[in-house]
Order: C-alpha cells, then sequence, then structure tokens
C-alpha cells in the first residue's frame, strides 16, 4: 500500500481524533486488552480441554460451547477495538515487521480455522470418543502456538523504532 494511502487513512478525522484525545485512545487500548484476556482465556481453555490437560471431567461439547460466546465477545473487543488503534497510528505501524508478522499469523489462523472446522463444529463427536482424537489434539496445539505467537507479535509491535530513529523510551505501545 503506497505511503500516502497510510498517511491520509491515519489522518481522517476519526483517526485523529482518538490518536490525540487524552481519554479515547487508552479507553480503546484497555478494552483492547480486556478483550485480549477475554478472548485468549477461552481459547486457552478449549485448548487445554481439547489436550486432556484441563477439565477433563466435563464433555468438551460442554466447555466449547459454554465458552463460544464469550471467545465472540472477547475476539469483537480485540478485533474491533484493534483496528480503531491501527487506524489512528496507520503511518506509523505500517512500517512495522512486527504488524506485518501479527496480520501475517492472523491469515494462518484464519487457514487454522478452516482446515480444522470439522473439530470445532461437531464437538458432540468427541463427547463420544474414549480418547480424545489427534486431529483434534493438533487443532488445540496448532491453536496455542499461533495465538501465542499473535500476542507476541503484538506485543514487539510496541518495542519496535526504525533504523535511525531516536530511543523514546516514554512512548511505548501495547498491542
Amino acid at each position: 500500500m503506497p505511503p500516502e494511502i497510510v498517511q491520509w487513512f491515519q489522518d481522517t478525522a476519526l483517526g485523529t481524533a482518538i490518536r490525540e484525545s487524552a481519554i479515547v485512545f487508552p479507553v480503546i487500548l484497555s478494552l483492547h486488552l480486556t478483550g485480549m484476556g477475554l478472548f485468549g482465556g477461552m481459547i486457552l481453555m478449549t485448548d487445554l480441554r481439547l489436550l486432556g490437560i484441563a477439565m477433563t471431567k466435563r464433555p468438551v461439547s460442554d466447555i466449547v460451547n459454554g465458552l463460544r460466546p464469550w471467545k465472540h465477545l472477547g475476539l469483537t473487543l480485540t478485533a474491533g477495538c484493534g483496528i480503531l488503534l491501527l487506524w489512528s497510528k496507520a503511518a506509523i505501524y505500517y512500517p512495522n515487521p512486527y504488524l506485518r508478522i501479527k496480520l501475517v499469523l492472523f491469515a494462518l489462523i484464519i487457514l487454522h480455522a478452516l482446515v480444522f472446522r470439522s473439530v470445532y463444529r461437531n464437538v458432540t463427536d468427541l463427547d463420544r470418543s474414549p480418547v480424545i482424537p489427534g486431529r483434534a489434539k493438533l487443532a488445540a496445539a496448532l491453536s496455542l502456538a499461533l495465538w501465542l505467537s499473535v500476542l507476541t507479535a503484538g506485543r514487539w509491535i510496541g518495542y519496535w523504532e526504525p533504523k535511525g530513529a531516536p530511543a523514546q523510551a516514554a512512548q511505548v505501545v501495547v498491542n
């Protein structure tokens, strides 16, 4: 994407309002982190159940279906707020290699969801199985690895500085 378009995107009224507000940016950032905690916790519990590590006395379908609404809420908060944060500082984040890594990882997560959708859609089949099938365990292990990688790349976004740029210790951004 041409840098001029990225700069225009950042300089829109919404981007500028978010970036320049003393309260809006921190509130959006806080909601982004809250969503990550909620979504990440629900993903973690689902994956640990599929791996047979946590809540093994409860049916897989109870865990997956019971946590699904909370996952949706967490994902909505995280994605919506993340988009607004990116929008408000698009020109700053655009050259950041960790943002690009994070976006590639999101693409891999979407691919993961498509490949393993039968695992997550037919959870009652897992309840009938005496042992969690290898495909479901693989899906859970990959899910954990991908989401931990996204969190790591997101965190590193705030610490990247372009070559030749002076260090700005007071301007660390949480992603």
